[in-house]
């Protein structure tokens, strides 16, 4: 059985991917998913970018562990402190945002194709998706 990071739906402090990011160091460090995109890409990248938090220091702190709970207790203390109206607004925008340019289109074909070849069917019979964080779900058997 495939051990897979939680969704980036899940919020945790109002905050999309997060405990999502939190899975995948630990995931990471476990040795099981290395080929993941990883803190300097995608959601991660958008994610530190956002909160403006150091990514190593957090990554160690995730790696020294703890709950949730005190993992997100140390985002508040190191990041900007965004308003939940911030925090709400970002993650409705990363939860609902598709491919925005013709290169991103590809890219987003490109994955919808891996998740067909992956489960043996034509891309045609997926699920229609239109963002990347339900790519994320179809690639990770949740729709």
């Amino acid at each position: 059985m495939m051990n897979y990071p939680r969704s980036p739906k899940a919020l945790l402090g109002g905050i999309a991917h997060i405990g999502r990011f939190i899975d995948k160091i630990r995931l990471r460090h476990a040795g099981k998913i290395q080929d993941y995109n990883y803190i300097t890409v995608g959601f991660d990248k958008y994610l530190v970018d956002f909160l403006q938090i150091d990514p190593k220091a957090f990554e160690q702190r995730v790696l020294a562990g703890g709950t949730d709970e005190d993992l997100l207790a140390w985002v508040k203390a190191n990041s900007r402190k965004p308003s939940d109206q911030e925090i709400a607004q970002w993650s409705q925008g990363l939860l609902t945002s598709g491919p925005k340019d013709d290169a991103a289109r590809q890219r987003f074909q490109g994955r919808l194709q891996e998740v067909a070849t992956k489960r043996g069917v034509p891309v045609t019979s997926l699920p229609p998706v239109s963002v990347w964080a339900d790519v994320i779900e179809l690639d990770e058997g949740r729709l």
